[in-house]
């Protein structure tokens, strides 16, 4: 469904706050069968996303977002190619079915450093890389000389929803300085390394106004880096609504926007240019929901905390970013009674006072209207699905959640729940003397 096809601000009732199901099943028998917490993700709004986006040569997914071999492998069999930033990603795309060679490249490693493991594997795979800093083109032309590469450009701006996830402009790490282009460009040459395509990614949550600013930025580069240049990437980046009154960015513009940088490109090198955007949030976002069970509601001064038997351990977006997530309350046992709403603080487990689902960036704590709630009710944070499970962690020594994915009705398990010998895999305690 294209944005022309589909309102894009989030209606007042985008985000009910009461919930029976998750595309189209019971989430409370879901946590009578999984137990809690679990994240489940909703295969068909997936593919909805990446239908938005079809009218791209390539659309190549940021797996960092959200890198679950059964999400990986739903992609892949909609036609989307994978990028990925680590030698554990790369090994994840192989094992969900990716190629290592094809054109356009299948898989894309796309970092600021190689580290030894990711360097040997991507030598050994013959895998494209798009380099981010001036020392991944030497490495790569001492170990593999005659290829060809893409230069991921930091263009001196950025923007983000948070400053935290702003990667373009001098307080970032990520890119080469747009104004060591023509050192890189000779880098690459004295390796006998072919430049053949530029990606500039500025920050996730941008909106139209910004990433516009990127075509322009994109077409000074390729026509500096030269007519060598076959292929170009808008990076990611594309918001989705956490909240009602949010936005979309209207795609048909942003495509408009890079068809036209793209064909000037085109008629000034006299050669086609492939045109890619990256997208990773945008893909996942929307189809994740973290399902945890209210475990104790506390009267702490003038505040009400409802304590979930998840914590940051399974969704670190707020403690990380003050991030807003909606919620919403499921009543066991099917209670369809009334239920008043009231303000509270959403929290979790944790020995931390972070541990707080509604706060805002700095920490500072804020409150949610939600339905009055028991012990035992649920309480769905949605928009889940990116950057949710892939940076979660052991604190507490907390196992790391189930995960499902929902397909046509049906709910299938696609990472067990940790056991405690699987947090502890790998630990030894040394031979007493």
């Amino acid at each position: 469904m294209s944005s022309s096809t589909r309102s894009l601000t989030a209606p007042p009732d985008a985000f009910p706050v009461l919930r029976t199901e998750i595309a189209g099943v019971s989430v409370d028998e879901l946590a009578r069968q999984f137990g809690t917490p679990f994240y489940a993700y909703d295969a068909g709004k997936i593919r909805e996303r990446i239908e938005d986006l079809r009218a791209f040569d390539a659309i190549r997914y940021a797996q960092k977002a959200n890198s679950n071999l059964a999400v990986l492998d739903l992609v892949r069999r909609e036609g989307v190619l994978v990028d990925a930033v680590s030698a554990g990603e790369v090994q994840r795309a192989l094992a969900a079915g990716y190629a290592a060679a094809g054109d356009p490249p299948p898989i894309v490693y796309t970092a600021d450093i190689f580290d030894r493991e990711a360097l040997d594997l991507v030598v050994s795979l013959g895998l494209h890389v798009n380099c981010g800093s001036p020392d991944m083109i030497d490495q790569l032309g001492q170990a593999a000389p005659g290829r060809s590469i893409t230069l991921r450009v930091n263009p001196g701006f950025g923007h983000g929803h948070s400053r935290k996830t702003n990667t373009g402009g001098d307080q970032s790490k990520h890119g080469i300085w747009h104004e060591q282009l023509d050192d890189c460009l000779r880098r690459a040459d004295h390796h006998g390394l072919a430049v053949t395509g530029l990606h500039l990614h500025i920050g996730s949550g941008t909106d139209l106004e910004h990433l516009s600013q990127v075509c322009e930025a994109m077409e000074k580069l390729a026509l500096a880096a030269g007519r060598s240049i076959t292929s170009i990437s808008a990076g990611g980046g594309l918001p989705v609504p956490y909240r009602s009154g949010e936005s979309y960015v209207d795609i048909d513009v942003y495509y408009g926007l890079w068809d036209k940088t793209r064909k000037r490109l085109e008629s000034a090198f006299g050669h086609p240019v492939h045109l890619e955007i990256e997208p990773g949030r945008y893909l996942v976002a929307e189809s994740g929901y973290l399902v945890s069970e209210i475990r104790a509601i506390k009267r702490m001064g003038g505040n009400t905390f409802y304590l979930l038997d998840a914590g940051f351990n399974n969704l670190a977006r707020p403690i990380l970013y003050g991030s807003y997530h909606p919620m919403s309350i499921v009543p066991r046992g099917g209670d369809k009674s009334e239920r008043p709403l009231v303000d509270v603080v959403v929290g979790g487990p944790l020995c931390e006072s972070g541990d707080i689902f509604t706060q805002t960036e700095g920490g500072f704590v804020a409150t949610r209207n939600l339905p009055a709630a028991q012990v035992g009710d649920l309480v769905v944070i949605e928009n889940a699905g990116a950057y949710g499970a892939v940076m979660a962690s052991n604190y507490n020594s907390k196992p790391l959640a189930a995960e499902l994915l929902i397909r046509s009705g049906q709910a299938h398990l696609v990472r067990k729940r940790q056991s405690f010998e699987d947090i502890v895999r790998g630990e030894s305690i040394p031979a007493t003397e």
